[in-house]
């Protein structure tokens, strides 16, 4: 079982690392990479077409702008996609979030909120856990404190 964090540019960095902190929590591998849709966008076509064959299970792909990234790897390859639309200063993100979630009938991007990196790892690993117990027992556990939290906040 492996993840793939993509973003379209390093200066994604930022929002995409929480992501990898929630994967890092679940003990989910994964690996990070910055795969440009309109500056590589051979390398782009190379890394979805071989996507599965390189074990890769799911993909959170995060991109500002036009944020083509998650969009294009979801037409290429059948591994799920989950598209993390970026805050820019232009649209405050607005632009990324209709690209992504407006897809095209046939190519599905599963998509979180603006800059909600650590929704799509959540959103990854139930995804993984229905065919790892161990995995589906962590995300009980995971909401479990959550309920205890909110349960125990004193005003």
């Amino acid at each position: 079982m492996k993840v793939i964090i993509l973003m379209g540019s390093k200066s994604d960095l930022e929002i995409m690392k929480k992501a990898s902190a929630v994967l890092d929590e679940f003990e989910v591998p994964y690996e990070m990479k910055v795969i440009s849709a309109h500056r590589t966008p051979d390398l782009m076509f190379d890394f979805a077409k071989n996507a599965k064959n390189n074990g890769i299970d799911v993909i959170i792909a995060g991109a500002g702008g036009a944020a083509h990234v998650p969009g294009m790897i979801a037409a290429i390859t059948p591994v799920p996609v989950i598209g993390v639309p970026i805050w820019s200063k232009d649209f405050n993100g607005t632009d990324a979030l209709l690209s992504i979630v407006q897809m095209p009938s046939g190519i599905p991007v599963a998509t979180v909120g603006i800059d909600r990196a650590a929704n799509a790892a959540l959103l990854a690993i139930r995804m993984l856990a229905m065919n790892n117990s161990e995995l589906y027992q962590k995300l009980l556990d995971y909401q479990e404190k959550m309920k205890e939290k909110v349960v125990n906040t004193t005003l």
